[in-house]
């Protein structure tokens, strides 16, 4: 499988026989090269949506409508969209496991939060979330924008996941040491990716104290567009 970061929360992630973008904020991102965006949504399939923020769903309405491809998300946005947008949409919810092609996603919880600016205020777009990626007996967890939380030991059980890639910056997620902490506490992760740092200089700008923290781990400190091979 290939991960490629597309900076912040955003990554195109190739396994099995799916192209999976997920949350790809490319038009405004600081961090991300727009004259290489054909070069990141080529060949894509769906795109998975973790949150309604706009750091995650920018543009992917337009996205959607370009590749002809749906976006798999939350139940409650994909409605949203359906009905807003006139854009079709797989939408489930924590718990349930969708088949894209001969890959398993199953949504699971994350703690943060999740709307969208509406014409009226704020639109619900359902809670936050995570997702587990599964093809050949390998998994990724993927935290989405989260802070620690217990149920993460679940995940484990059931899962088993091999790679976490896991939101880090602080402030609007677990920092590193948090990200850590949970993956020492509730994970046996052989490969840690960090995400959601570096965008601006609110966040984390490096990841040392998760490599620190995780000295059995190999944690790898991504860099945009450059392929992860694993």
């Amino acid at each position: 499988m290939k991960i490629i970061w597309l900076g912040h929360g955003s990554f195109r992630i190739e396994i099995g026989d799916q192209v999976l973008l997920v949350d790809p904020w490319l038009a405004g991102n600081p961090v991300f090269p727009e004259n290489r965006r054909a070069e990141a949504i080529a060949g894509a399939t769906h795109i998975l949506i973790t949150h309604g923020h706009h750091d995650h769903v920018s543009g992917v309405v337009d996205l959607a409508r370009e590749l002809g491809i749906k976006p798999v998300c939350k139940a409650d946005l994909a409605a949203w969209w359906s009905k807003a947008e006139g854009i079709e949409c797989l939408g489930f919810n924590n718990g349930g496991t969708v088949a894209l092609g001969n890959v398993n996603v199953t949504m699971v919880a994350a703690s943060h939060s999740s709307s969208l600016p509406g014409p009226n205020g704020p639109v619900y777009t359902g809670a936050e979330a995570g997702f587990m990626i599964e093809h050949g007996g390998r998994t990724i967890y993927l935290s989405g924008d989260t802070d620690v939380m217990a149920d993460m030991a679940i995940f484990e059980e059931l899962h088993k996941p091999e790679i976490g890639i896991l939101s880090a910056g602080g402030h609007f997620t677990m920092d590193m040491k948090r990200a850590a902490y949970a993956a020492r506490k509730f994970f046996n992760f052989k490969t840690v990716i960090p995400c959601h740092y570096k965008t601006f200089p609110l966040l984390e700008q490096s990841a040392q104290a998760l490599i620190d923290g995780l000295p059995e781990v190999n944690v790898i400190e991504p860099e945009v567009l450059e392929p992860i091979e694993l």
